[in-house]
């Protein structure tokens, strides 16, 4: 291992310095809405590998070019990039009508006092097999707000359902750009990763799911909720997530999911034959930044290992966490600080990738493992900070329909990150080594 060098660290730091103060200035200073959003963040990223490209004088221009296009040109950030693009035009062809019809169709079959666990059951399904927490919350928010009105049960709890489910699929879906940057940042199998992350996963939603039960059960409800749905354009969807479980490659996967789709919206009605070149185009673009982000990450990340950054970070970790559980908390707990600072879990999981790999190697912990951990820890964080684009969409969706609530108001009925968080400290320092396998 090479001689650690805290100083290899300083474009991190002033990434971290120019978004999360500017993100502070706009949102709280000069209340901007969404102001962490207005901020490019590719361009700050930019700005950080030029401060790389800056440092370690002695090295030609050059000679860096080189260690930056090695680390881009590796294998899993290729397929990264590939899969960002891909799933990019699945989500543009299928289009997200379908997830209103999952929630309607569930709304008219069951009785009205359990629809609050409806709302989280469907986003979980529907962030599952989208691929999006922010699209779920976006589609399934205003569904919410009606359930409020016309039920009784109050906004925030509804909301705080609606988000507990869209953090699920993030986790978990084959197609969330989370779990891709997570797999393939630490070269690891998509259904190794699905099954490792399941079992930490799904007692925290069962657990959610009986709180929300306890919560809500005392209400006095009045209401029903009633609009048209058509269930067949969710095809391609259960197509995707099937052949990801059963352990299909993710590009067949979704070449099938777009195929199944096209076919279907043009025989629905739902999209034009002259508008569906458009979608998968629009639908790739939506990817520009996270993939820009990738490749920008990759380039820096590549300097700060060349010039011992990394080895610093190592040594610190080796001195706090001298055990393999502990190395498994350094890396959630690596992501989730990664996570606090950029307010975006793909970001993070991005940042932190490479070290988590180097800390992974370290402890002896298995690739499906550190890229549960990755994705996890992220969506724990993410799910609850309030200047993050999840609490933020659902706010902003509740304003436009009249319905007035804070951050605060919805943080404490939050329950799935809160769980999954307990689940994920338990799996960390309770499971047995025995199942730690490559």
């Amino acid at each position: 291992m090479k001689k650690g060098n805290w100083k290899a660290l300083l474009p991190v730091a002033v990434f971290l310095v120019l978004y999360l103060g500017l993100g502070i200035l706009f949102e709280y200073g000069m209340k901007i809405p969404m102001g962490f959003y207005n901020i490019p963040i590719v361009v700050c990223f930019l700005i950080a590998l030029l401060v790389a490209c800056v440092q370690n004088p002695k090295r030609k221009f050059d000679e860096k070019l080189e260690i930056m296009s090695k680390g881009v040109g590796d294998k899993n950030i290729v397929t990264m990039v590939l899969i960002f693009m891909t799933a990019g035009i699945f989500v543009g062809v299928v289009g997200r009508s379908s997830a209103e019809s999952v929630a309607y169709f569930l709304l008219s079959i069951i009785p009205a006092q359990f629809s609050v666990l409806v709302l989280f059951v469907v986003s979980c399904f529907v962030s599952l097999a989208m691929g999006t927490s922010v699209g779920t919350i976006t589609l399934i928010t205003p569904i919410a707000i009606a359930v409020s009105n016309a039920s009784g049960f109050s906004a925030p709890i509804c909301v705080g359902a609606v988000m507990s489910g869209a953090m699920f699929g993030d986790n978990l879906s084959f197609i969330s750009d989370t779990t891709i940057a997570a797999c393939n940042g630490q070269g690891c199998e998509m259904k190794d990763k699905f099954r490792a992350n399941f079992g930490i996963a799904l007692p925290a939603a069962v657990i959610t799911l009986v709180l929300i039960f306890i919560k809500t059960m005392g209400t006095d409800v009045s209401g029903t909720i009633a609009k048209e749905y058509s269930l067949i354009q969710i095809i391609p969807y259960v197509l995707v997530l099937i052949g990801g479980i059963i352990g299909i490659n993710v590009f067949i996967v979704l070449l099938i999911g777009i195929v199944f789709g096209s076919l279907i919206m043009l025989a629905t009605g739902a999209t034009a034959a002259t508008d569906l070149l458009a979608n998968m185009g629009s639908g790739a673009a939506g990817m520009y930044e996270t993939t820009m982000v990738a490749i920008l990450v990759s380039a820096i990340c590549a300097l700060i290992q060349e010039y011992g950054g990394f080895d610093a970070l190592l040594s610190f970790f080796r001195r706090v966490f001298r055990t393999k559980k502990g190395g498994k908390l350094g890396i959630g707990l690596l992501v989730g600080a990664m996570d606090i600072a950029t307010a975006n879990n793909t970001v993070a999981i991005v940042m932190a990738n490479p070290i988590a790999k180097e800390m992974a190697g370290e402890y002896d912990i298995s690739p499906k493992h550190t890229a549960s951990l990755l994705d996890t820890f992220s969506c724990i964080f993410q799910g609850v900070i309030p200047y993050g684009a999840q609490m933020l969409v659902a706010i902003s969706a509740a304003a436009e329909l009249g319905c007035e609530i804070s951050a605060f108001d919805i943080m404490p009925n939050l329950y799935y990150p809160y769980v999954l968080l307990i689940f994920s400290l338990i799996f960390i320092f309770f499971a047995a080594d025995k199942n730690e396998k490559y």
